[in-house]
């Protein structure tokens, strides 16, 4: 167990000041694979390539101790999946968490999906702090007792007992993939989600396991004039009907459940014309979309792919209307990007709760933000040498040329094993979460 912590976000002005706010992680030697907040923010999930799911609630505020406001403590742990053989197909099947996503809240228990590459778990975590006394046909140790000992009929009663958090698997979605599982995303009717893997997408009904529909298709007669593949899908977060999928070719289709029970015909196809000029080796690679996300109005979509963040108007299908540079000084480095294989590396985008700011991430353990209101961006940094608690983070600057500055660092000097692919927005506050490695941290903005 070990404590890391840092700070930041844009403020409602675009403020850059950022301070930090200690968060108690469980250090795994597993990477950190998916980070996600539950509807409330209270609630932080993060699963790792073994499998695992750790949850981190957030400390009440108390007049005793107000600096800890903010701050994530580890809630439960518990083995979501667990490494797998495929006998028929001799494949091994890892227990890595490729999606976490929470559902709303209903009563006090929580429930939340998890999916490694074949199989989508519905896990309900419940507290219990109440144990029943007092049966009839059992001793205190959980005994069965002897009938004939039996003389007296007992009411069992409960006893207050130390707080312990349960999760148990409460539906298991399990053989309807044959490709490996990229996304879900839970409905806005919240009876059905969907998975989505590289050539389908298929739609379930929570109560109902062992049986989906399939919605989108795209694997040919012939997989010789295969051209494309899914990378990312997401429903709409208002209109139960439509959702969005994205795939490698750089283009976002938008489609209508109303429509037909199969959408493999789209509503709407966004694709930005490629300019000529920039036209290269790696320019197909470089276009493809590894993340796709609606802004909280459903006004909006949000694309990244290796080099930038785009957002797209639903209205406006020919372009996007805001294109934000990540890290364009990578654009002279592709070549050896593409040997060490980072080019294919798959960064997430996310959105502040007022969909004003947008959070992705870089090499070095940089993440950036875009202001949309002020087009203000900075470069953070994510690290346990500059990040103690309550620290204010200072803004980095990449230099591309000869001569850099004192506060600078080249571009030659990045270091591209730690990379920031992983990052969550506090649905409603300036708390963030980001993943790097195998370290958890969650940053806000100054506390007063």
């Amino acid at each position: 167990i070990t404590r890391s912590g840092g700070g930041s976000s844009l403020g409602c002005e675009g403020s850059v000041l950022c301070h930090a706010v200690p968060c108690r992680a469980v250090l795994h030697p597993d990477i950190i694979s998916t980070v996600e907040f539950n509807h409330t923010g209270e609630l932080l999930a993060t699963g790792d390539k073994g499998g695992r799911v750790v949850i981190f609630q957030r400390e009440q505020e108390s007049k005793n101790q107000p600096h800890r406001r903010g701050e994530y403590n580890v809630y439960s742990t518990f083995q979501s999946h667990e490494p797998e053989f495929d006998y028929l197909k001799s494949l091994e099947i890892e227990e890595k968490i490729n999606k976490i996503r929470w559902l709303p809240q209903q009563n006090a228990a929580y429930f939340l999906l998890s999916t490694n590459d074949k199989t989508v778990k519905l896990w309900k975590v419940s507290e219990r702090d109440k144990r029943p006394e007092g049966y009839n046909l059992k001793d205190e140790d959980g005994r069965l007792r002897d009938p004939s000992m039996i003389t007296m009929l007992r009411v069992p009663v409960l006893r207050p007992m130390d707080l312990m958090v349960e999760a148990t698997p409460r539906r298991v979605f399990a053989n309807a993939h044959t490709y490996h599982i990229n996304s879900i995303s839970v409905n806005s009717d919240y009876e059905t989600y969907m998975s989505a893997d590289d050539l389908r997408i298929n739609l379930w009904n929570f109560e109902i396991t062992n049986q989906s529909f399939n919605i989108v298709d795209i694997k040919p007669a012939n997989m010789e004039e295969l051209t494309e593949v899914i990378t990312a899908a997401e429903f709409h977060p208002h209109h139960c009907n439509t959702f969005v999928y994205s795939s490698s070719k750089g283009t976002i289709r938008l489609c209508d459940m109303r429509t037909s029970a199969l959408c493999d015909r789209h509503a709407k196809f966004f694709e930005e014309p490629e300019d000529p000029s920039n036209r290269s080796f790696f320019s197909e690679i470089i276009s493809s979309i590894s993340d796709v996300k609606f802004s909280h109005s459903g006004r909006y979509i949000m694309t990244r792919d290796y080099l930038t963040v785009k957002v797209w108007d639903l209205n406006m299908e020919n372009r996007p209307i805001e294109t934000y540079q990540v890290h364009d000084y990578l654009r002279s480095k592709l070549c050896s990007l593409y040997e060490n294989d980072c080019i294919f590396d798959k960064f997430e985008c996310v959105w502040n709760g007022s969909d004003s700011v947008i959070m992705t991430g870089s090499y070095n353990n940089f993440f950036r933000m875009f202001d949309r209101n002020t087009k203000r961006d900075v470069t953070l940094e994510a690290s346990r040498e500059n990040s103690k608690p309550r620290a204010i983070l200072k803004p980095r600057k990449v230099c591309v040329g000869g001569k850099r500055r004192k506060d600078e660092i080249s571009v030659d000097s990045l270091d591209f094993s730690k990379k920031i692919l992983h990052t969550a927005w506090h649905p409603s506050e300036n708390i963030i979460a980001v993943a790097a490695t195998n370290n958890l941290y969650i940053f806000q903005d100054k506390v007063n």
